[in-house]
């Protein structure tokens, strides 16, 4: 969807709550960040709410609220219940919400080794650089 709207875009800005499985400390989360700027071409900035801030989240004020209110304590019994309902969510502003289930399958307990860890492509910012860095596409390095 970005790439057809964006074909001539080289940058991400990703904002993120600091903790949960892309947190600020999450070595996955930053491996596979760089694999997605290594696939794409894009650089990627990540600046992370500091912990205990994710309040500030603009998406949750604006849309999850609405996604809740959508439910209105619907039994969520399955997931196209779910998809269907988080998909005809709408805001007072005319935000419309798009949603598919996701059938893939993720493993979990991946372990990030030091090595891999190392071989991102990462610049802290100047500006608290443990919360907010870009990840270079490898090629570009």
């Amino acid at each position: 969807m970005g790439r057809k709207a964006y074909p001539a875009a080289e940058q991400l800005l990703i904002t993120a709550d600091a903790g949960g499985s892309n947190g600020v400390r999450v070595r996955l989360w930053k491996v596979e960040l760089q694999r997605f700027a290594d696939e794409t071409g894009l650089q990627i900035t990540v600046c992370h709410f500091p912990p205990g801030t994710s309040k500030w989240n603009k998406i949750e004020h604006r849309l999850f609220s609405y996604i809740s209110q959508n439910w209105r304590g619907q039994p969520l019994r399955s997931h196209e219940v779910v998809i269907n309902l988080i998909a005809n969510t709408t805001t007072r502003q005319g935000l419309k919400v798009r949603a598919r289930l996701d059938p893939n399958q993720y493993p979990s307990g991946v372990k990030v080794t030091d090595e891999e860890l190392a071989a991102v492509s990462l610049k802290p910012d100047r500006f608290h650089g443990e919360w907010n860095y870009s990840i270079r596409p490898r090629a570009l390095s």
